[in-house]
This record gives structure tokens, C-alpha cells and sequence, in this order.
């Protein structure tokens, strides 16, 4: 079977919505510095109907009508904890530019560069890569991800400081399977 990657914002949030086990690796230039680590990400999609569209738009003065819905992205260091830290999470909305939905804009509750409402600027390749470019006040990031299968995705992004680039980051992201899911695969598989 062919993997097709989403070429859609809203396609890819679909594909993302679940549990993902991060591992990633970051490289500070400013100091000579690298630091590594796990944790989860929990993605949820947000309706275009939700209020939580029309908040998030209103914080940069744009028309809800035009969102196609969104995401809610919150970050733990493991599933164990009771509840992701509140400082670790964000609201993403798509503005496409056209029906096709390839490029357009991405709004953002908090950036991740900067703790701010922010605008970002999407566009997907040829090849389902998906490039993020956000300008912040001070800062400007760029995202690229990808996903390799249905369960197994790639981030790198680097920050760009007024002096030069600050970071960059690589993610190895794999989808966490539930035990019903993972039981209704293995008998998927017993009955080969």
C-alpha cells in the first residue's frame, strides 16, 4: 500500500490528532551547548465552529469565517503526569489562502519561539513537506515536517536570532497506539 502524505493543514492536524512519543535532539549555536530528551505531545482537532476559533482569530484581528478549524497542541514530559502544564500548550488555526489549501496562514494562540500571539506563513511541497515560517518581535523560526507513515513523523526547525541562526532542533515523533488499537492490529495480523 502507498503512503499519501496530507497536503492539507487541515488534513495533516487530522493525521497528527492522537498521543506522539517525541524524541528530540536540540543544538544551541549562541553557546556551545546540546541537550536531548523525550516527551509527549497531545493533538486534538478543533472544529471550525468551536469558540475556540473566533478567540484565537480575535487576537490578530482576523475573520473566523475564514479558518477551516484547527488544533490544540499540548506538550508533557510522559503520559504518567495527570494533566499537560498549561504553559506547554497552543491553539493553531488555518487560514488557507485558496480551496486548495496547500499554503495560507497559521494562526497561533502563543508562538513557540515567543509566548506571544503570532502569525505563521504554511506552505506544503510537492513531496508533503510542510514549511512554517513565523516571524516574532524579536526572533524568526522555521519548521519543516513530515510524515514518513500514519504513525511515525519528522520535525526539524531552526530559530534565527537578529544575530544569526540561535538553534535548531530535529524530532523523531511516533504515534502512542492504544491497547484496543494495538489489540485489533494484532489480531488483524493473527488472521493472515
Amino acid at each position: 500500500m502507498h503512503f499519501k502524505p496530507p497536503m492539507t493543514m487541515m488534513d495533516f492536524f487530522a493525521k497528527s490528532e492522537g498521543i506522539w512519543f517525541i524524541e528530540r535532539n536540540v543544538h544551541h549555536f549562541d553557546v556551545v551547548a546540546n541537550e536531548s530528551g523525550d516527551s509527549n505531545l497531545i493533538v486534538d482537532i478543533i472544529p471550525p465552529d468551536s469558540p475556540k476559533v473566533e478567540e484565537v482569530c480575535a487576537l490578530q484581528d482576523i475573520d473566523p469565517k475564514m479558518a477551516q478549524g484547527g488544533a490544540s497542541f499540548r506538550w508533557m514530559a510522559t503520559t504518567d503526569e495527570k494533566e499537560p502544564n498549561a504553559n506547554y500548550a497552543a491553539i493553531l488555526i488555518d487560514i488557507p489562502d485558496d480551496e486548495t489549501g496547500i499554503t495560507g496562514k497559521l494562526i497561533r494562540n502563543k508562538g513557540y519561539v515567543e509566548g506571544i500571539p503570532v502569525i505563521g506563513r504554511y506552505w506544503f511541497g510537492k513531496d508533503g513537506i510542510l514549511t512554517i515560517n513565523t516571524d516574532y518581535d524579536n526572533n524568526q523560526g522555521q519548521e519543516r515536517a513530515w510524515f514518513v507513515t500514519d504513525d511515525f513523523r519528522v520535525r526539524v526547525s531552526t530559530t534565527r536570532m537578529m544575530n544569526g541562526v540561535n538553534l535548531t532542533a530535529y524530532c523523531s515523533e511516533r504515534r502512542c497506539v492504544s491497547p484496543e488499537k494495538l489489540e485489533a492490529m494484532l489480531a488483524k495480523h493473527n488472521g493472515r
